[in-house]
């Protein structure tokens, strides 16, 4: 068993997405992403389903094909595997990434750069 909290030691960084590991379990891994206002991971994919809930602020989260979807403290979206898919924040957000076991944080931390 293991607390964490999404809001300690959270820091804005106006020059990059901060992206940090927050716990894994026997099933997924949680991410947590800071955006500052105007900050964007660029189009990515992953292989694996993901789930985004906005902690806080304001996103606007694009899927190819399927077009911008405006997304604001407490909404989550759920993305099947290989969905191209980006996010720009319109507002300074905290986003919880829910990865699946076999997916890798550190792909999470390259798609942010």
């Amino acid at each position: 068993m293991e607390i964490t909290s999404f809001f300690s030691d959270t820091s804005f960084n106006h020059d990059k997405v901060n992206v940090s590991a927050m716990t894994e379990t026997e099933f997924t891994k949680e991410i947590r992403l800071v955006f500052s206002k105007g900050h964007e991971m660029k189009e990515h994919q992953t292989k694996f389903p993901i789930i985004v809930q906005v902690l806080q602020g304001e996103i606007e989260f694009s899927v190819a094909d399927e077009g911008k979807f405006t997304l604001q403290q407490g909404d989550m979206i759920d993305l099947k595997g290989s969905v191209p898919h980006s996010l720009l924040a319109n507002k300074d957000s905290i986003v919880r990434l829910t990865l699946a076991k076999l997916d890798e944080a550190y792909r999470v931390k390259q798609a942010a750069q």
